[in-house]
């Protein structure tokens, strides 16, 4: 055994996980000069991040853009070479299938919820028109610590508002129920904005009226990157290797426990690694199993989130097929309309590396699958290659047979942020300030988006970082033994 110090501030951590927060944690402790690994259990990086191809063209089987008006997920793409292909959509115009027809997506909303009677125009009955101009009259409601979004804007201005508009759109992002979803959560602007204002309509007003003001110019809302978002991952990844920092794959975690005299023994199949900081960057259970031996009530909060499983079937038309198709980058779908699929892209329209990849193919893709559903997800991939096509048939008129098509099931891929999920985020992290050198990050905290788990997961990185400075790190000659089979 050989003992030898380390640069202050320039220990050894381990990250557990290789999606998006993981790899942004280990980009940020390897800027900073961190040693790093990253264990991930499965065989490649990226999570939900998925790049793929169809028909020869490639395309994302996962998310597909993140949100531009956050400077971290753009920021990350710049920082590892991607600079030069990030692109906006080619179209931002949308719609909503809902009352039997493809109806313009409405402007003048934050998340679906109206400013103004007139901004839903078009989507909302007169009766639900009526309904939204009576906000104005009512006394305010209270919000107290957090509402669920369906229940208050309801409230407000009726559920025709939260069924037609806030059910797909915030549905859309958390595949969950409008009505459980965590105002302070998931749209914290509205949260802030409803406890100064006393009606929700000119809550709404005011955000926009901000954003209007606000210096220097607005920019696209979302970006892609030409070849897939997927493409992220394996570029920040090779960021990372290229600062000595190391990536197993294949390597799931089966033990975290405190090392004496400190830092952390982490056991990744017939690995033990020794690490000054950890930081567990995996789903909410598989966090609540790792920290169940040392965070007990951390894991018991954990093991509590629940999860939204999802489908995204990708479809290949020949562009002569699907002449008809309408104009725009796709439609959302409310679930109150009574259909299977709740959203489908026109990838080729949206996305113009896409496009210029095959002009000869059109490539479409549709969502299944919300919070609480399970039938529509038990179907073979076959099911709902045939289900999508008939929603689509009846949203736009497409009747041909796909030349290529392609299922990617995400099981338990999205965690849901009901009534409280703020306090009970809170108790977590409170919970593991006891344990130094142990942070989490993911989507399953504060944001399910890309920008929001690249936020979380730099600032893991920081609060570890800053406690290694002065560590003595002892580092164990490679020779198994009888206490740790193998040492790092």
């Amino acid at each position: 055994m050989c003992a030898s110090r380390t640069r202050a501030g320039t220990g050894h951590v381990v990250v557990i996980g290789a999606g998006i927060a993981g790899l942004a944690a280990a980009h940020r402790l390897s800027e900073r000069g961190a040693r790093v690994t990253v264990l991930e259990a499965s065989d490649r990086v990226g999570g939900k991040l998925l790049p793929g191809e169809i028909a020869g063209v490639r395309v994302d089987l996962g998310a597909e853009s993140m949100l531009a008006r956050r400077p971290e997920a753009v920021g990350l793409a710049r920082a590892v070479g991607l600079g030069d292909r990030l692109q906006p959509p080619a179209t931002a115009t949308a719609s909503l299938w809902t009352r039997g027809a493809l109806r313009p997506m409405p402007k003048g909303h934050v998340m679906g919820v109206p400013g103004t009677a007139a901004a839903l125009s078009g989507v909302l009955s007169d009766e639900g028109l009526a309904r939204v101009e009576r906000d104005a009259e009512l006394p305010p409601t209270e919000v107290g610590d957090d509402v669920a979004v369906g229940e208050y804007v309801a409230a407000r201005v009726g559920r025709e508002v939260v069924d037609r508009l806030v059910e797909p759109l915030l549905g859309g992002v958390y595949a969950g129920d409008a009505y459980r979803i965590s105002m302070r959560s998931a749209v914290p602007q509205l949260f802030e904005a409803v406890r100064a204002h006393t009606s929700l309509t000119e809550a709404v007003r005011a955000i926009q009226g901000r954003t209007a003001a606000a210096p220097g110019p607005g920019g696209p809302v979302f970006m892609g990157i030409e070849g897939g978002i997927g493409t992220l991952p394996p570029a920040v990844a090779d960021t990372v290797r290229a600062r000595g920092g190391e990536i197993l794959l294949n390597s799931p975690v089966t033990e975290l426990r405190r090392a004496a005299p400190a830092g952390w023994r982490v056991v990744a199949g017939d690995r033990v690694l020794t690490a000054d900081a950890v930081i567990v960057a995996v789903p909410a259970p598989a966090a609540a199993a790792l920290l169940g031996a040392e965070a007990p009530a951390a894991a018991a909060e954990l093991a509590a989130v629940e999860y939204a499983s999802m489908a995204l079937i990708t479809l290949a038309y020949r562009r002569a097929d699907a002449a008809a198709l309408p104009e725009g980058s796709g439609f959302l779908v409310p679930p109150v309309d009574g259909r299977t699929i709740k959203a489908s892209t026109f990838a080729s329209r949206k996305w113009g590396w896409i496009d210029r990849e095959d002009p000869d193919l059109v490539v479409l893709r549709t969502s299944v699958g919300r919070y609480g559903e399970t039938e529509v997800l038990g179907r073979d991939d076959a099911g709902l290659v045939a289900v999508s096509r008939h929603d689509l048939e009846r949203a736009t008129g497409l009747t041909a047979a796909p030349v290529a098509t392609r299922v990617t099931r995400w099981q338990d891929g999205l965690p849901q942020y009901p009534v409280g999920h703020h306090a009970r985020v809170a108790r977590v992290r409170e919970h593991l300030a006891k344990l130094p050198g142990l942070a989490v990050c993911g989507a399953a905290y504060d944001g399910v988006g890309i920008p929001a788990s690249i936020a979380g997961a730099r600032e893991a990185a920081d609060q570890v970082h800053d406690g290694l400075g002065g560590v003595e790190e002892l580092t164990t000659d490679p020779v198994p033994s009888p206490q740790n089979g193998a040492g790092e």
